[in-house]
C-alpha cells in the first residue's frame, strides 16, 4: 500500500492538470491521458511501472469504450445512412487497409503485422471528429454528415478486426480453419446473445428499475457489461466484442439514455487509464531518433486518408468541395488504432520499432487533428475554386432574395418550431426568410414554395446578406446554446437594434442569452408546463379568470422579464381586485422628452411611489441603471407602480410637470 499509493497520487494530480490544460486550450482530452503516460512512463520519467495488472485494469476502458459504442448503434440509423455507411464507409475501410498492407508488407512486415497496422490506419476519432463538427455547427452540413456516415461504419469493422487479430495469433498451422472456427464461433455466439439476451433485457432492467435504487441499478449495468465480456473472452474472442453486444442489447431497452449516464464516469475514467498505458508504450529516446521518420509518417497517413476519403466521396457523386473538406476531417488516425494496436502486442503480432513508429504517427495525427479540422474550410478553398465560387453563389442566391424584403422577420433554424412560426408570419402577411444548414431540408422546403436558403446563421456575410439590417427581428428557433450565443454576439456587434428572440428548451441559459443580447428567451419546456396547467384546471372546472391569473403570476415570479403586468384593453378586472395593483407600463423618450440628458437621480419619480424596473436602450435589455444613469433619445423605461401613479410620473418624464 505505501508503494501504491504514491504512485497512484502522482497519476491523479498528473491527469488532472494535464486535462484541464487540454481542456482549457480546447485540444481533445485524450491527448492529456497520452502525454501523462509518456510523461510518467517508465520510457521516460519511470514514476508510473508498466506492469500487468495496469495494463489488465486499463483493458476495461475498452471494454466500457466498445459498450459505448454498442449502446449508440441503431439500425434504423443505420439504414436511414445505408449509402454513406456501407457505401463510402465501407470502401475507405477497404481501400485503406488494402493499401496500407501492401506498403507494410513490401517494407519488410509479415502480412499479420500488416493486417493490424492497416485496421489502425483506417480508423478516424470517434471523439475529436464528433465534438470539432458540433462546435462549428458543421454536423449537418454535408461533410459532417459524410463524415458522421464513415465513422459509423469504421465502428462497426472493429467488430470483426477483434475476431481476427486474437485468431491469427493462435493460427497454428491451419489458418483458414483457425479463421472460419472464430467467425462461426462469434456469428453463433452474437447470434445466441441478441436473440435470447433481447428477451430477457427489459424484463430484467425493468425488475432492477423497480427497487428504486441507483446503486443497485449502476451494479447491474456493470454486472451485465462485464458478464457479456467474461462469455465472449472465454469463448476465445475479446473482452471488447462482449461490451458492444451489451451496449446494443440495452440500447434495445427503455432505459438507454439512463445507462448511457450511469456508466459515462466509469467508462472516461477507465479510458483514460486505458490511454496512459498506451503512451508508457512510447519510447522517447527513439522518438527523437527516428523523428524524421516518424513525421514523414505523419504527412503521408494524413495525406492518403485524405485523398482516398475525398476520392470516394467525389465518385459517389459530392460536389469537389464536400469531398475535400470530408477527406480533411478524417484524416487522423482514432481511437480504435490504439485499441487494435495494444491487441496486436498483446498478441504478438506486432512489435519494436515498427509499433514504435505507429504508435506515434498515429498520436501525433490526432494532435494535429483539431486544427486541420478548424481549418478545412480555407484548405479547401485554396484546392477548390469552384467550391469557394459555389458558397459565393449561394451568398449571393441569399442576397437576391433577402434584396427585396424590408421590415421582415429572419427565423435561424426551419426545424418544427421555425415552420410553425413561419406559418403564423404567412396568416399575418409578415414576411419572413428562413436560413437552414440541413440540405435536405432546405431542398424539399424550397421545393414546396417556402423561402428558406441554405445558409450558416451565425456568420455575418449570410445575416447581411438576409437583411437582417432591414429586418424588424430575429429568431434563433432551434435549441443549440453555443449556435445561438454565436449569432447573438454576430447581431449585438453588426445590428444592435435587431430584437433577438431566442428558442430554447429549459430555462438554464436565459440570463446567459440577455446578457449576450436577446430581447426575448422562451424556454418551451416552461411554456409548455404553463399550458399544459391550464387546460388542466380548466377541465377540472376553475374559472378561466382564475386560470390566466394563475398563469400570469408564475409568469411574473419566473421570468426577471416579466415582474408586474403590463395590461391591455382585454384585460378587463371582472372580479374587482386588481383595479388598483400595480402594473408595469414602459415610456419611451422623444427628442423633446423633458428628461433626455438628465441624470436619473435628477428626476425624482419616486415622489410619485414609481419604480423603474428596467431600461431599455437599443438593443441592450437590462442594462444597469443607476442614480447616476443618463436618459437619451430612444429609452425604453419601464415602470412599475399604480395606474394613477404612472400617469403622474410618464408626465414627469416628458414633460416636467
Amino acid at each position: 500500500m505505501h508503494q501504491t499509493l504514491p504512485a497512484v497520487l502522482i497519476l491523479l494530480v498528473a491527469s488532472v492538470l494535464a486535462v484541464a490544460f487540454f481542456r482549457a486550450t480546447r485540444l481533445p482530452p485524450m491527448l492529456a491521458y497520452f502525454l501523462v503516460g509518456l510523461l510518467l512512463g517508465p520510457q521516460a520519467l519511470g514514476l508510473l511501472p508498466d506492469t500487468e495488472a495496469n495494463r489488465e485494469l486499463a483493458e476495461f476502458g475498452v471494454v466500457f469504450l466498445m459498450f459505448s459504442i454498442g449502446l449508440e448503434f441503431s439500425l434504423t440509423q443505420l439504414y436511414a445512412m445505408r449509402r454513406t455507411v456501407v457505401g463510402l464507409g465501407g470502401a475507405q475501410v477497404a481501400i485503406t487497409m488494402l493499401v496500407t498492407m501492401a506498403v507494410c508488407m513490401v517494407l519488410g512486415l509479415s502480412w499479420t503485422a500488416a493486417l493490424v497496422v492497416a485496421g489502425a490506419f483506417a480508423m478516424s476519432s470517434t471523439a475529436i471528429v464528433s465534438k470539432m463538427l458540433v462546435e462549428r455547427l458543421d454536423i449537418n452540413a454535408r461533410h459532417g454528415r459524410l463524415a458522421i456516415g464513415v465513422l459509423l461504419f469504421q465502428d462497426i469493422a472493429v467488430v470483426p478486426l477483434l475476431v481476427l487479430i486474437p485468431a491469427l495469433a493462435d493460427h497454428g498451422n491451419d489458418l483458414a480453419m483457425t479463421l472460419l472456427l472464430a467467425l462461426l464461433k462469434a456469428a453463433a455466439l452474437l447470434i445466441l446473445l441478441l436473440v435470447f439476451g433481447k428477451r430477457l433485457m427489459n424484463p430484467w432492467f425493468g425488475l432492477v428499475a423497480r427497487q428504486r435504487s441507483r446503486e443497485l441499478f449502476v451494479m447491474n449495468v456493470l454486472m451485465v457489461t462485464l458478464l457479456l465480456a467474461f462469455i465472449t473472452k472465454a469463448a476465445g474472442l475479446s473482452y471488447a466484442l462482449g461490451a458492444f453486444v451489451a451496449g446494443m442489447l440495452i440500447s434495445e431497452t427503455r432505459y438507454r439514455y439512463q445507462v448511457e449516464s450511469d456508466i459515462a464516469p466509469f467508462r472516461d475514467i477507465l479510458l483514460g487509464l486505458f490511454f496512459i498505458t498506451i503512451g508508457m508504450l512510447i519510447d522517447v529516446s527513439m522518438l527523437m531518433d527516428h523523428i524524421v521518420p516518424i513525421l514523414l509518417l505523419v504527412v503521408a497517413l494524413v495525406a492518403f486518408k485524405a485523398l482516398v476519403v475525398a476520392g470516394l466521396s467525389r465518385w459517389f457523386g459530392h460536389e469537389s468541395g464536400v469531398a475535400i473538406r470530408t477527406g480533411i476531417t478524417l484524416a487522423q488516425a482514432g481511437e480504435f488504432s490504439f485499441v487494435l494496436l495494444a491487441l496486436g502486442l498483446e498478441h504478438r503480432l506486432l512489435q519494436g520499432p515498427a509499433l514504435q513508429l505507429v504508435l506515434a504517427a498515429s498520436l501525433l495525427s490526432m494532435v494535429i487533428a483539431p486544427f486541420l479540422i478548424q481549418h478545412n474550410l480555407r484548405i479547401t478553398e485554396f484546392f477548390s475554386r469552384s467550391y469557394t465560387r459555389n458558397r459565393s453563389r449561394q451568398i449571393a442566391e441569399i442576397g437576391e432574395a433577402g434584396a427585396e424584403l424590408q421590415d421582415h422577420v429572419v427565423i435561424c433554424g426551419f426545424g418544427r418550431s421555425g415552420q410553425y412560426l413561419a406559418r403564423f408570419l404567412k396568416e399575418e402577411k409578415i414576411p419572413f426568410m428562413a436560413l437552414d444548414i440541413d440540405p435536405s431540408r432546405v431542398q424539399e422546403a424550397a421545393a414546396a414554395g417556402e423561402n428558406v436558403m441554405y445558409g450558416d446563421a451565425s456568420r455575418r456575410i449570410v445575416l447581411n446578406a438576409a437583411g437582417c439590417a432591414r429586418a424588424k427581428a430575429l429568431v434563433i428557433s432551434y435549441d443549440d446554446p453555443p449556435s445561438a450565443m454565436r449569432i447573438l454576439h454576430v447581431v449585438q456587434d453588426n445590428y444592435p437594434q435587431l430584437p433577438v428572440i431566442v428558442r430554447t428548451v429549459d430555462d438554464a441559459n436565459m440570463a446567459a442569452f440577455r446578457a449576450a443580447g436577446a430581447t426575448e428567451v422562451v424556454p418551451e419546456v416552461l411554456e409548455g408546463s404553463l399550458m399544459l396547467a391550464s387546460h388542466a384546471l380548466m377541465l377540472l372546472g376553475v374559472p378561466l379568470t382564475r386560470v390566466v391569473k394563475r398563469i400570469r403570476v408564475f409568469r411574473e415570479e419566473r421570468y426577471e422579464l416579466f415582474r408586474g403586468f403590463f395590461h391591455g384593453v382585454t384585460d378587463a378586472d371582472i372580479d374587482g381586485t386588481e383595479s388598483n395593483m400595480p402594473r408595469l407600463h414602459t415610456v419611451v423618450l422623444t427628442s423633446s422628452a423633458y428628461c433626455v440628458g438628465m441624470r436619473a437621480i435628477d428626476v425624482w419619480l419616486a415622489a410619485y411611489q414609481v419604480e423603474v424596473k428596467a431600461l431599455r436602450r437599443g438593443n441592450i435589455k437590462n442594462m444597469e441603471y443607476t442614480p447616476d444613469t443618463v436618459y437619451l433619445e430612444g429609452d425604453a423605461v419601464v415602470l412599475l407602480g399604480k395606474p394613477e401613479n404612472l400617469v403622474s410620473a410618464e408626465k414627469l418624464l416628458l414633460t416636467g410637470r
